[in-house]
């Protein structure tokens, strides 16, 4: 049976946000994406540093990842795929629970190929800002969300 919320740190991610899961992992759209098709793909088990997870989550974590990337690298007709992990605050991981960012990319998306990694940055800084504040999400609203989980769900069906 589906969840019907997913864990994410401290704060509670509605399944209609979440477009794929296995057994130990789970994929959901992006409250502030920095690309179309920026996605997060997780462990199910609340896990705050990627050395902490088991060796099985792990694999499963990556083999997510790698499905969901494939399916949208080919659904927004990218040609590359950026991953990305940051693994503590040093790091500028601003939620405390292990994720990966998958992000299909297109040739002149950034100007630098590296700016995509300040973009990101810059998104988890203004996301926790808008979170700790708990000021209503004005970059995309549920229904957009959820409009968007749908579509990616059809890609694993």
């Amino acid at each position: 049976m589906e969840a019907s919320a997913y864990k994410f740190g401290p704060y509670t991610i509605d399944a209609k946000e979440v477009f794929h899961a296995t057994a130990l992992s789970y994929a959901m759209v992006n409250l502030r994406p920095v690309l179309p098709g920026h996605v997060l793909v997780c462990p199910k088990r609340e896990v705050k540093r990627f050395a902490d997870l088991s060796t099985d989550e792990t694999i499963d974590l990556w083999v997510t990842a790698k499905e969901v990337g494939v399916r949208l690298e080919q659904y927004h007709q990218a040609s590359s795929l950026t991953f990305t992990i940051q693994d503590g605050p040093q790091s500028g991981q601003t939620v405390p629970h292990v994720h990966i960012h998958v992000i299909p990319r297109k040739k002149g998306d950034f100007q630098n190929n590296d700016e995509i990694y300040d973009a990101i940055d810059v998104r988890e800084k203004e996301l926790k800002e808008k979170l700790d504040l708990d000021i209503e999400r004005k970059d995309r609203t549920m229904e957009e969300m959820s409009h968007e989980a749908s579509e990616y769900r059809a890609l694993f069906s």
